[in-house]
């Protein structure tokens, strides 16, 4: 999944997670059974959607750590194949947006 993509799925998220909460709170004045039965199901996956959008939040931030780093020691061990990689990169797109 691309960055931007999961940064967008990460704010959808969190806008459904305030919109369920906003929900609960509009509805708490009903004071019915199943209106308080449906709240307190509503408020327990709020809850447990909160928790996990946490978690998946850490383990994003984790994996693009280990990526990072994994990229930062590549480049320290290797600096001649990673300068000629970028080198390589800048002709190519120099070349493509010289053709426009």
């Amino acid at each position: 999944m691309s960055e931007v993509s999961t940064k967008t799925l990460m704010e959808d998220l969190r806008t459904l997670v305030a919109d369920a909460e906003a929900l609960v709170s509009a509805t708490a004045g009903d004071v019915s059974d199943r209106a308080t039965s449906a709240r307190r199901r509503a408020a327990d996956s709020v809850e447990s959607a909160r928790a996990r959008l946490a978690e998946l939040e850490e383990d994003l931030k984790k994996r693009a750590r280990a990526v990072k780093d994994d990229a930062t020691r590549y480049v320290q061990d290797n600096p001649w194949q990673s300068i000629g990689v970028a080198a390589a990169v800048g002709v190519v797109i120099g070349v493509l947006l010289g053709k426009r």
